[in-house]
């Protein structure tokens, strides 16, 4: 039994873009007027990931503490930007905000699950900080989003019963806190979905690229259990963390709530 992983060459790339074509196609026929956002979606796929192979095989040669924690940096302002890009009608001037939470995040649970679980060394061991840290980021991303996008949206539905909180001597936090609540759910949601569909139906990443690496599959499933409790944190963390730093954004100071429908 073949116990490595296989070789992909570049024709077997190029055959993979027909997957994409398939979706190309159906928006065609249905008129989803999707076409050009697949194009530009699968050429980004592309240039970026290839991109970032080319830069990770430098990383792991060099094996350099500030330079891995340089391309984590990156990484993480990147993240920041992401997620509030995904974030419509929010207010002005959330970025550092954002990157705040996104550092703290980042940078706890990454190197929690690397420096206590998996306990690798040298610290910065590039191979498994800015792979789980990868996995932390992307996560704590769409948890942000979710729960920014859900946050100010919410608040802009509740502008009369905030507004009369406040007049009666309410606080912004108290005003704020329904709204808050209901981010964080909406934050938390589909992970909490994924953790329940987790073995039953899907093989998570993690554990599918573990499996083709010739990984044992205890083991790869035991990766994988990590993975998927590590997520939840960074989602939750990323979340409460990022919404308790701007919810006062919707308010000037004099308290007075000044998001619009």
């Amino acid at each position: 039994m073949n116990t490595g992983a296989i070789t992909i060459g570049w024709l077997e790339l190029l055959l993979a873009t027909f997957f994409i074509m398939a979706a190309g196609a159906v928006s065609i026929a249905m008129s989803l007027g999707l076409l050009h956002s697949l194009a530009i979606a699968t050429l980004r796929t592309y240039l970026q990931l290839i991109a970032l192979g080319f830069v990770l095989t430098w990383v792991f040669q060099t094996d350099t503490a500030w330079i891995v924690l340089g391309v984590f940096l990156l990484m993480m302002l990147m993240t920041a930007q992401i997620s509030l890009k995904r974030v419509k009608h929010k207010p002005p001037n959330l970025y550092f905000s954002t990157l705040s939470a996104v550092f703290i995040t980042g940078m706890t649970v990454t190197f929690s699950v690397t420096g206590l679980i998996v306990q690798v060394e040298p610290w910065y061991e590039p191979r498994y900080v800015l792979s789980i840290g990868g996995m932390v980021l992307g996560n704590a991303m769409n948890g942000i989003a979710l729960a920014l996008e859900r946050l100010f949206d919410d608040l802009k539905k509740r502008a009369a019963e905030v507004n009369q909180a406040l007049a009666f001597g309410g606080s912004p936090w108290e005003a704020s806190l329904p709204s808050i609540r209901t981010a964080l759910t909406a934050g938390l949601t589909p992970t909490i979905n994924s953790m329940n569909a987790v073995g039953l139906v899907m093989i998570p990443g993690m554990m599918t690229g573990q499996l083709l690496a010739g990984a044992d599959p205890v083991q790869a499933a035991k990766y994988q259990i990590v993975v998927m409790l590590m997520v939840s944190a960074a989602t939750a963390l990323g979340s409460m963390i990022s919404v308790y730093l701007v919810y006062k954004r919707a308010f000037d100071s004099e308290w007075r709530f000044t998001l619009r429908m």
